[in-house]
């Protein structure tokens, strides 16, 4: 076989540093804008961005050219430096495939944050995705 074929559709979950509320509403979008453009420019498509002043969800294609982790560190590392000197990221993240039967529930799931946190905070929600996705976590280190 000559080619490779791939499809690798990541839901990935991350929040600002000790979750703190670092993302004002009023530059939200132009984050989601600028973490697209990391995206392009690397070579992969990012379908949705959303989340609060406290995490971001990413949606995104991965080419079976780039791993995970370089990904997330470009749009990690851009978009810190990007929003300012006193913005940070927190160390780890989530990263949950999804089918692409299942890319329109996710997306409006990413889109709808706003909503979805009436109900349930940052920490409750990722717990609930690892649960979800079957991932073993020590509760002691998921937000340490």
């Amino acid at each position: 076989m000559s080619h490779t074929y791939a499809n690798n559709i990541v839901h990935c979950v991350f929040s600002t540093k000790d979750r703190a509320p670092s993302i004002p509403a009023e530059r939200a979008s132009e984050l989601h804008a600028y973490l697209g453009g990391i995206a392009r420019g690397e070579g992969f498509t990012l379908i949705a961005a959303g989340g609060t002043a406290n995490h971001i969800h990413l949606l995104f294609v991965l080419p079976a050219s780039h791993s995970l982790a370089q990904a997330v560190q470009k749009l990690k590392g851009s978009s810190s430096r990007w929003m300012g000197q006193d913005f940070c990221w927190q160390e780890g993240y989530g990263a949950f495939s999804v089918s692409p039967s299942h890319v329109p529930v996710v997306k409006r799931y990413i889109q709808n944050q706003e909503e979805h946190h009436r109900k349930r905070n940052f920490e409750e929600e990722f717990v609930a995705l690892l649960r979800n996705c079957e991932i073993e976590y020590d509760e002691r280190y998921v937000f340490g």
